[in-house]
């Protein structure tokens, strides 16, 4: 008990500068029960860098919405060595997932917590393709990690759909995205995987993606580590889905 204490207040100083909960506020037991949960125990399982986890964590608060966590946890991110693109690269990435609503919403949270930290806005542009080259580029990315599924699977929809809607996937989600600088493949697809598990009723796409990012150079014992570092943020019925969706494809690739 007394080196997970010890942990967690080691932990949370580094992340947020600051002691964990004592005997102030309303509900000193729940957050210490939390904090010493979090920062105590699941911070210290796997091979993740903090800055991992802090951008696994911005990731989750921005799918669920839970403004006022994430704008401490981009607090923590700078903390621990997440550079301001990172995380809003993090936090952009999100929006073919959760939508551009949800996405603003993250990424105001986001901006007030770097203004109070003296960061400029906007900060640098991160975009590496012309808007008539979004295709090309998208497709050079997906085709490698995902192939040509999507337009597989929808074939048999009218012309119009069975052609934007696997076209719009290409364009949308890996041209304007994932042909960004300021983070890597390898980190993006972690963070993919992590984005999908977070939203629950998405096992087939956590199943696709996970192959996904073990493709872009995520090793499987990464990809657990990021999951469960999710689970204190995204609640343990989405982790044990995600393994779940994680073992199908690994059963797959082994086969």
């Amino acid at each position: 008990m007394e080196d997970r204490i010890q942990r967690c207040a080691e932990k949370f100083g580094i992340l947020f500068g600051a002691a964990p909960a004592g005997e102030e506020g309303t509900d000193p037991e729940f957050m210490k029960i939390l904090q010493r949960f979090i920062f105590g125990e699941v911070c210290y399982v796997g091979e993740l860098s903090d800055a991992d986890r802090e951008l696994v964590t911005v990731t989750v608060l921005a799918v669920n919405q839970t403004l006022p966590q994430l704008k401490a946890h981009v607090g923590a991110a700078l903390n621990v060595g997440c550079t301001p693109v990172e995380i809003r690269e993090a936090i952009y990435q999100c929006a073919p997932f959760i939508g551009f609503p949800k996405t603003l919403n993250a990424i105001a949270a986001m901006n007030e917590a770097f203004t109070a930290a003296g960061i400029a806005l906007p900060l640098p542009a991160q975009g590496t393709v012309e808007d008539a080259e979004r295709y090309e580029a998208g497709l050079a990315l997906q085709a490698p990690l995902y192939g040509e599924e999507i337009a597989e699977r929808y074939q048999d929809l009218p012309p119009v759909y069975a052609e934007a809607i696997p076209r719009f996937l290409t364009e949308f989600a890996f041209g304007d995205f994932a042909t960004r600088a300021g983070l890597d493949c390898a980190r993006r697809e972690l963070l993919n995987v992590v984005t999908l598990a977070a939203l629950g009723g998405a096992d087939l796409q956590v199943k696709a993606h996970v192959q996904g990012a073990e493709k872009a150079g995520n090793s499987r014992e990464r990809i657990l580590a990021a999951l469960l570092h999710a689970m204190p943020y995204m609640g343990i019925p989405r982790l044990f889905n995600a393994l779940n969706a994680a073992r199908e494809a690994w059963k797959e690739e082994n086969a």
